[in-house]
């Protein structure tokens, strides 16, 4: 079995105002570093579009439609003061969540050994009834609920590296304890949550990184705190919201982190998966906003996924 990359050419159809920091670049960004030699055993697929029974596992009906009625026939319409959307926008977002939805299916089937799902735009701030952050909808918690609904995966785990807490998927898990999420980020910093002390029923972990935090810090959050807590978990699939934000280069925060960072931390949790529950691992895009940073380090994270597989 071969490692998955889900996209679809809907994500570089939603544009953002210019100067945007989520914008068009990233995405191809990634899936130009991709294109190497390096990368020619991986499995490609396009997104199918998530349906919105699939969806609605996370969001409420009434966001859907919101969503959906909130497209501008032309030019930008802001949900909020950093969230836009454009004409195609819509699309976009199913197509992102689909992937995820798509890359579970793959996994489950044992057809691929774990998934990157390469899409935008992103999802971890979106929670059920808000779009914010970038985000319209939740991909990583849309694809972990259908792993249960679909699958009987009755526990799911998502780590966000991410240098920007996951609002949304803390709000879409907290009061369920077979679900669990922990996130590494700087702290303070967007979106004001994530404070050590959130804990939702026990199955919430938030583990603060000090602006200027760098390897060191980020490898023993990881190590002595996340995967010890994942082992007590025992997940049935381990989700990684994959942001590349927290990088050295990146000019949204303050952490310290490099490309063999992102290379080691993907290692250490598809050996966790491969003790827990049978390597089976997706993980999608979330931030990253220095180009060349961005590419090389979902370059080592996909590396690090096709070397498991």
């Amino acid at each position: 079995m071969t490692t998955l990359l889900v996209t679809h050419s809907a994500c570089l159809e939603h544009e953002t105002p210019p100067g945007h920091p989520e914008c068009v670049a990233r995405l191809r960004a990634v899936l130009g570093a991709l294109e190497t030699e390096d990368f020619a055993l991986l499995q490609r697929a396009e997104a199918p579009r998530a349906s919105r029974e699939q969806i609605s596992r996370v969001h409420p009906m009434s966001h859907i439609e919101r969503i959906e009625n909130a497209v501008p026939a032309e030019g930008f319409r802001r949900i909020d003061a950093d969230t836009a959307m454009s004409p195609g926008s819509g699309e976009a977002a199913f197509r992102a969540a689909g992937a995820v939805v798509y890359a579970v299916d793959e996994v489950m089937a044992g057809r691929a050994r774990n998934g990157f799902c390469a899409v935008r735009p992103p999802g971890h701030h979106a929670e059920p009834e808000t779009a914010m952050g970038f985000c319209l909808f939740n991909n990583i918690a849309i694809g972990a609920l259908h792993a249960r609904e679909a699958h009987g995966c009755k526990r799911v785990a998502v780590v966000d590296f991410d240098v920007h807490h996951g609002n949304g998927t803390q709000a879409a898990f907290e009061t369920n304890p077979d679900l669990f999420y922990a996130s590494t980020h700087q702290w303070p910093l967007y979106p004001g949550t994530g404070r050590a002390g959130e804990y939702g029923v026990g199955n919430i972990l938030n583990r603060c990184l000090q602006p200027g935090a760098g390897s060191a810090e980020f490898r023993a959050a990881i190590s002595d705190v996340v995967i010890p807590a994942l082992e007590q978990f025992r997940p049935d699939f381990i989700f990684i919201s994959a942001g590349f934000d927290a990088h050295i280069s990146d000019p949204l925060a303050n952490l310290r982190l490099t490309d063999e960072d992102y290379g080691w931390v993907t290692a250490e949790l598809v050996k966790t998966a491969d003790r827990l529950c049978g390597g089976r691992v997706v993980s999608a895009l979330e931030g990253g906003y220095d180009l060349q940073a961005l590419a090389s380090s979902a370059r080592a994270h996909v590396k690090a996924l096709m070397l498991a597989a």
